[in-house]
């Protein structure tokens, strides 16, 4: 899980934009700017998440040169002592880019900025295969989030019955675990999910040799297949 700031740091930092050097050579700028509060915010939702899955948090900066980054640093250790369950690490993010692809189990939460964030996404989404597998959030502190598939529309393949509908359906779980607080809801639809991919189901996107290539609609209905038998063996 990685969880990523949104609304701050270089994308929205001031001032930034274009101008001419002592020289009078073209240049163009941009600006880091962290707030106390925008880290201790974000910070807190990724303990909470945390708490909820392995208990344990990397938070990646880059410290050891960037300021911002030593303020971040600093701002979710101080966080952290309000969650002593959870165990909090801290990595530079040219090692996480790296151990993201050599050993991507030792993470379990990740915390970051805007751009490290937006990067790792990415390259973490590449994990799985197909951006097809993966669900996002965009949440505030408190009230109603945004639950949503990483990937665009696809219009390429619109209509033609292709599309991975896992991402989405995931997302749907997302939202009951993060949003509407149903654990046990959102647990029987990820363990669905991973019974339709043990099957063998596969949409193109996601196809190996010796699995069974599906459409999108067949793969959402063997998700509801393995939902159906995951809810008979609970109701008895």
């Amino acid at each position: 899980m990685v969880v990523r700031e949104l609304t701050g740091g270089i994308y929205f930092g001031q001032p930034k934009g274009f101008g001419k050097n002592s020289d009078g050579e073209p240049i163009a700028f941009n600006t880091e700017v962290y707030s106390v509060s925008e880290i201790d915010r974000i910070a807190r939702v990724a303990f909470e998440i945390a708490r909820k899955r392995r208990g344990e948090l990397c938070s990646i900066d880059k410290s050891n040169v960037l300021e911002a980054s030593q303020l971040w640093r600093q701002v979710v250790t101080d966080v952290g002592k309000d969650y002593p369950d959870v165990k909090l690490t801290h990595m530079l993010v040219d090692n996480a880019a790296m151990q993201l692809i050599r050993d991507p189990k030792q993470f379990d939460t990740i915390v970051t900025n805007n751009i490290f964030g937006d990067i790792l996404s990415d390259e973490a989404s590449m994990l799985t295969g197909s951006i097809g597998m993966l669900p996002s959030a965009s949440v505030k502190t408190s009230g109603p989030g945004l639950f949503e598939p990483i990937h665009g529309s696809a219009p390429d393949i619109a209509g033609q019955d292709k599309a991975n509908p896992l991402a989405m359906i995931l997302s749907a779980a997302m939202l009951l675990k993060y949003g509407l607080g149903e654990k046990q809801a959102a647990e029987r639809i990820e363990k669905a999910v991973t019974i339709t991919l043990d099957n063998g189901f596969r949409t193109g996107d996601i196809m190996a040799p010796g699995k069974k290539l599906v459409g999108c609609t067949a793969m959402g209905e063997q998700v509801i297949k393995a939902l159906q038998a995951i809810e008979r063996v609970y109701s008895h």
